[in-house]
């Protein structure tokens, strides 16, 4: 056999080995994902199972300050049950990760790669009970600050201690509303039409202004990696960019919401403040430099706990 022939064969083999190489390592990423998928499916009926039993304190929580408030203010009898609905799958939190978990069983097997997995490993956090419960504070101490003191905040310092302003945990979270900016170019939080009722209670809320003084909420200083799809991430990060032009065109100062984590936070589950296990894909593109953990902080004398107590 001559030379060339030999050499020939040498390529052909080593072209076979590196094709069976790269099969191989594609083969292992679908299953890593088959995987997941399943183990997602999996905790996801464990949460759902857990809401229906009544295992996560929080829920149990929100469903008592719903009633309460029901029954204290009768005009906010409709946005107090809509708002209960976040105690079961029925609402928008555990809806939200029902649709994002579909949304990556929908993706053909070409389209799927290593961001796929990254995103089942943040979902699949975000199921976990003690996160999911953490998640529900925002829902709680908004009812909380609409009792008028008669319900306590819950994971957050008091209503007397960070001032005046109901309903505050809630904007920015795309569960419960989105920013729609008008001809002029300012961007105002409008409220998903259920939860419009909420409008009326907290009046016009407009993203500069809401960006540079937002209080602490869950969603905003913990969760938002953990409980935002990609593509909620992606519009929050060409708002924040969008504004900051405008407002370095018109020689003003722009505040991201995102730039600094607030504090006050106590009484949440430890995962909460533990960083994601996976980097997500989506992050690396954002102003909001993984902020879903942060570092443990001891509880603060300030801080609301029980049905009671609200200020």
């Amino acid at each position: 056999m001559s030379k060339i022939k030999i050499w020939e064969l040498i390529c052909l083999f080593c072209a076979a080995c590196f094709l069976s190489g790269c099969s191989s390592k594609e083969e292992q990423l679908q299953q890593s994902i088959a995987q997941a998928i399943q183990h997602a499916d999996q905790e996801l009926n464990q949460l759902k199972n857990e809401l229906a039993q009544g295992q996560i304190r929080n829920a149990n929580l929100l469903k008592e300050y719903s009633k309460v408030l029901q029954n204290q203010r009768p005009e906010l009898a409709q946005i107090s049950e809509v708002i209960g609905q976040d105690a079961t799958d029925n609402g928008p939190l555990f809806q939200g990760l029902v649709k994002r978990l579909e949304e990556i069983k929908s993706l053909p097997t070409s389209a799927a790669d290593e961001q796929t997995l990254q995103r089942l490993g943040i979902l699949r956090e975000a199921m976990k009970p003690s996160l999911f419960g953490d998640a529900l504070t925002d829902p709680i101490n908004m009812l909380a600050d609409m009792s008028n003191g008669t319900l306590a905040r819950v994971g957050a310092v008091s209503q007397s201690a960070e001032g005046p302003g109901e309903g505050n945990q809630l904007v920015g979270n795309p569960h419960y509303g989105q920013w729609q900016t008008n001809s002029n170019g300012i961007s105002f939080w409008q409220w998903y039409g259920m939860y419009r009722m909420l409008g009326d209670v907290i009046g016009a809320v407009e993203y500069g202004s809401w960006s540079k003084r937002r209080k602490y909420s869950y969603y905003n200083d913990y969760g938002r990696y953990r409980y935002s799809s990609p593509k909620q991430i992606k519009a929050q990060t060409t708002l924040e960019r969008r504004t900051r032009q405008s407002y370095e065109r018109q020689g003003k100062q722009f505040t991201s919401p995102y730039a600094k984590q607030r504090s006050g936070a106590s009484g949440l589950s430890r995962s909460s403040y533990t960083p994601t296990s996976t980097r997500s894909s989506y992050a690396k593109s954002s102003s909001y430099s993984k902020r879903s953990a942060g570092t443990v902080r001891n509880s603060s004398s300030r801080t609301s706990r029980g049905v009671s107590r609200g200020k």
